[in-house]
């Protein structure tokens, strides 16, 4: 598939079939996410992986609140996304320039995950809305923040029409 076309079927899965997701589809996707580029190459992530039901189950209800991510029961599997601890020269870099490099590259390494999913058929969605505190202990995570968690299954959704804004609205040609 050429890239323009995956980039027009990626989107915000939030209804899955009840299937198995295949681990060698996981490994590629955690693969593709490894191959990431990110600041002084210190790949700041820990993608954990949660397909075991009854942890499973209890990740999603730790994601579910003021009508937010209710499919997450639905999903055979949640990636949760540590963010690691910076190396020196990043954290540095970060202070002086007063950019936390790693959410970056995290978001980076996130987004080909996602895309990689899409490619093999999977259906992801990146959520943000989650008691991040209980997740840390059912997961065994100690001084270390989880941004994001990954839902993974295949759809059981057509793909939808993506609605942005134009060309001459998000981007602009040598002044803002």
């Amino acid at each position: 598939m050429k890239f323009a076309e995956l980039a027009k079927i990626r989107q915000s899965d939030r209804k899955y079939k009840n299937q198995e997701v295949e681990k060698e589809k996981i490994l590629q996707c955690l693969e593709t996410a490894r191959l990431s580029p990110s600041a002084n190459n210190s790949q700041p992530w820990k993608f954990v992986v949660v397909d075991d039901v009854e942890k499973k189950e209890q990740i999603a209800e730790c994601s579910i609140g003021l009508g937010m991510n209710k499919f997450t029961h639905q999903c055979p599997v949640i990636v949760a996304v540590v963010i690691e601890k910076q190396d020196f020269m990043t954290k540095i870099g970060g202070i002086i320039k007063n950019k936390d490099y790693s959410t970056f590259d995290v978001g980076i390494a996130v987004n080909q995950f996602c895309l990689q999913a899409a490619d093999l058929g999977l259906g992801t969605c990146i959520m943000g809305w989650f008691d991040e505190k209980k997740i840390k202990k059912i997961l065994g995570v100690k001084n270390r923040r989880i941004p994001l968690l990954i839902s993974l299954g295949y759809p059981d959704a057509p793909t939808r029409e993506k609605v942005r804004k134009p060309l001459d609205v998000m981007s602009s040609w040598n002044e803002y």
